[in-house]
């Protein structure tokens, strides 16, 4: 995705709303943009947009109103956004709509932001070895090439707030695209495991305990150095199922409270992880592979159908 311009969104065509959510103030919009080739036919993407509520009625006007944008990054097919609506004066008040925009879409994309039921499915180790690896060895690595992006140092090499370059045991630690980079009580890190056979939470060896504690070290003093984030002042989880398979860490101020993400039976805190893993025996599997994880599972999820077929308890 190249450069991104206020009159290229304005071009997006509504085909229809995949999730409108009142309490997080956001609406996903399916819909159609221009592709970079002026002689292909215009892609699929996805547009979110987040403020106050949004009327779902009211969704083919929303792009429309959007006066100004101010483009915060772009990688590989994700580009973020903050925009701004006019005001009855004509004047421009700080960004109240953010904005970020996949294009082009895949189907993945669209089942993830559609609204849906959820179900709690318990994941055995049986069932981990014969439906959610084989998902997970299947996952395409272009749904992760914005994460290679940035541990190569093509995109947001800037926003690189510490890095261990170690192959093995690295990472690097940026602020996430869902903070908006001003209010501290919604600060929100990521740290990125550098080696790509950490792919989740079942990966994790009594070995990799001295990567974990250094990314909460680093955390901290990043946050109080540049934030003057207090001792305490951070919440640090690791969610199963991840949305992508590349080992990461979310890092959040303790006072943000209102992200869905952060909920029992997806997010386990990363203080648990570590204790578990110095209470393992070092065997040749570890303790999360032999662990059932229940967990919440949208039924428009890829694994929701192959996990309900193999007689997972819901």
């Amino acid at each position: 995705m190249g450069a991104f311009e206020l009159e290229h969104l304005k071009q997006f065509t509504l085909t229809r709303v995949l999730n409108d959510d009142t309490v997080f103030k956001s609406i996903s919009l399916l819909g159609k943009l221009p592709s970079s080739d002026p002689d292909s036919e215009p892609v699929q993407s996805i547009v979110n947009l987040q403020k106050t509520a949004f009327d779902p009625n009211n969704a083919s006007s929303i792009i429309p109103a959007i006066s100004k944008i101010q483009l915060t990054e772009v990688n590989d097919i994700y580009a973020w956004m903050l925009g701004w609506i006019r005001s009855a004066d004509g004047t421009y008040l700080d960004a109240d709509v953010k904005i970020s925009v996949i294009s082009p879409a895949t189907d993945v994309h669209i089942r993830k932001y559609s609204s849906q039921k959820h179900a709690m499915i318990s994941e055995t180790p049986k069932l981990y070895e014969k439906v959610t690896k084989p998902f997970i060895d299947a996952f395409p690595k272009s749904r992760t090439q914005w994460v290679q992006n940035i541990l190569d140092h093509i995109t947001e090499t800037e926003d690189i707030l510490f890095e261990d370059p170690s192959p093995i045991h690295g990472f690097v630690l940026l602020p996430d695209m869902k903070w908006d980079r001003k209010s501290l009580g919604s600060l929100y890190l990521l740290a990125i495991a550098r080696s790509a056979l950490i792919r989740s939470l079942r990966d994790l060896r009594k070995e990799h305990v001295p990567m974990l504690e250094r990314i909460r070290q680093e955390a901290t003093r990043v946050a109080s150095e540049k934030w003057g984030v207090p001792k305490g002042g951070l919440r640090f989880y690791i969610h199963y199922q991840p949305s992508y398979y590349q080992f990461h860490v979310h890092i959040v101020s303790v006072e943000y409270s209102g992200f869905q993400g952060m909920s029992v039976g997806q997010a386990h805190l990363l203080e648990d992880v570590i204790s578990l893993l110095e209470l393992d025996d070092g065997g040749p599997t570890g303790i999360f592979e032999r662990m059932t994880l229940t967990y919440i599972l949208g039924e428009q999820h890829g694994l929701y159908t192959p996990m309900v077929d193999a007689g997972a308890e819901i």
